[in-house]
């Protein structure tokens, strides 16, 4: 079919004069379709419709109505693989440009900001990391981020530790809280072990006894995500993200004491005085204003007390929590009692207390008191139930030297006993 601008040429190269075989040749027709437009003079073309060409999905749309129809949810590459079984050979997107016409629309559910009043709630999670310190740059350690945001103000405190003890989620707990001057009145947890022991059934949420007890002394109420919705407690969550990235991520770190005085300058200066991208409103002046609303801190500090039992090793060290603490030479028992707080290591035999160490943070640490150690004292690898009659040298100790003229006259003398 011809378009009206190429008749309206072949009636205009005739009346220049031009033949048909020319009119031909210009304009790449075939001369009998020059005649046919020459006789029928300007009559614009008359468009015939296509004849309709059936889908390769045809003969199939009444099963696939069928199935979608009892099961709005059935998989496409599932119907893709039974009607291919029955003959069809048309590709997987006219198949599901298909079905998207005939599964029932799912309505788009728009989620709603949950805002808390001043004072109101925390939440609390943890976060996993990885670094290099410069202290041992071989090694890849792994440090865990606690996190506790203030829910109205979203003013930001984080600790990085070595693990997600109890030990460490008490302590932050307590440092957090004395950074706020105050304490709100919830504190939201995920489901963490160091928090959430279970729930028994719906609703019936049970907290470790000393996460209750910390809430007690300082006036909180924890409470726990629904299970499978970490979007509950995305005002914790979601930053993150933004101090991996900020922060984190090609900055060096000398040790993790170094890792968390960085982290509390770059939370001062930068993370806390931004202005927040909800809330529009700069984070350490609405804290300000949160902070009039926290509960007053307790006049006392949290001394729960978690006891267990230990045994003393062979060099007079006590384990807990993967770190050894010292008690004195000359105890005559093998079993202690240990009483740890959030601060402090206490070594007990019986009602007698043997040593008091401050806690220990990191892991793989042998800490020594002064005066538990004697200058004299040496211990060997036999067993101390079977001591043996050793003499050890004491530092300072001159050791007389030998030749080892004396060890050739032995060796002499016993190959002679062997040829004998």
């Amino acid at each position: 079919m011809h378009s009206m601008g190429s008749i309206f040429m072949i009636h205009q190269l005739k009346e220049e004069g031009h033949t048909i075989s020319e009119i031909a040749r210009q304009l790449g027709m075939d001369r009998k379709t020059v005649r046919t437009h020459l006789a029928k003079g300007l009559e614009p073309p008359r468009y015939q419709p296509r004849p309709p060409v059936q889908s390769l999905l045809q003969p199939f749309k009444a099963y696939l109505n069928e199935q979608v129809g009892s099961c709005p949810g059935i998989s496409a590459t599932r119907l893709l693989r039974e009607i291919t079984g029955m003959g069809y050979s048309g590709s997987y997107t006219l198949l599901t440009d298909y079905l998207r016409t005939r599964r029932p629309a799912t309505p788009i559910v728009f989620e709603k900001r949950f805002e808390t009043a001043p004072g109101k709630q925390a939440q609390v999670d943890f976060a996993r990391f990885t670094t290099r310190f410069r202290s041992e740059p071989d090694l890849e350690r792994v440090v865990w981020l606690f996190s506790m945001v203030l829910g109205h103000s979203r003013y930001l405190y984080g600790q990085f530790a070595w693990r997600q003890t109890l030990d460490t989620v008490v302590r932050c707990h307590i440092d957090a809280f004395n950074e706020f001057g105050g304490v709100p009145e919830q504190c939201l947890y995920d489901r963490m072990k160091t928090a959430v022991l279970g729930e028994p059934e719906p609703g019936a949420v049970v907290f470790h006894p000393t996460l209750v007890s910390l809430g007690k002394h300082y006036g909180f109420a924890p409470r726990a995500c629904k299970a499978y919705r970490a979007k509950t407690k995305g005002k914790v969550e979601r930053p993150f993200r933004y101090i991996r990235q900020d922060f984190f991520l090609g900055n060096q770190f000398d040790d993790i004491n170094d890792l968390n005085q960085q982290f509390g300058q770059w939370r001062q200066q930068i993370a806390n005085a931004r202005t927040h991208g909800t809330t529009r409103e700069v984070i350490c002046d609405a804290f300000e204003v949160e902070r009039a609303t926290l509960g007053a801190l307790p006049m006392t500090m949290f001394n729960d007390v978690l006891s267990m039992e230990r045994r003393v090793t062979r060099d007079g060290m006590v384990s807990v929590d993967g770190n050894l603490y010292s008690v004195p030479d000359g105890i005559n028992t093998r079993q202690v009692q240990v009483e740890r707080t959030a601060t402090e290591l206490r070594i007990l035999d019986d009602l007698t207390l043997l040593a008091v160490h401050p806690l220990q943070l990191g892991k793989h640490q042998r800490q020594v008191i002064k005066g538990h150690r004697s200058e004299h004292n040496v211990h060997t690898a036999r067993s101390v139930d079977h001591p043996v009659n050793t003499v050890h040298a004491r530092t300072g100790d001159v050791i007389e030297q030998r030749t080892l003229d004396v060890y050739a006259a032995i060796g002499a003398s016993l190959a002679e006993e062997v040829d004998a």
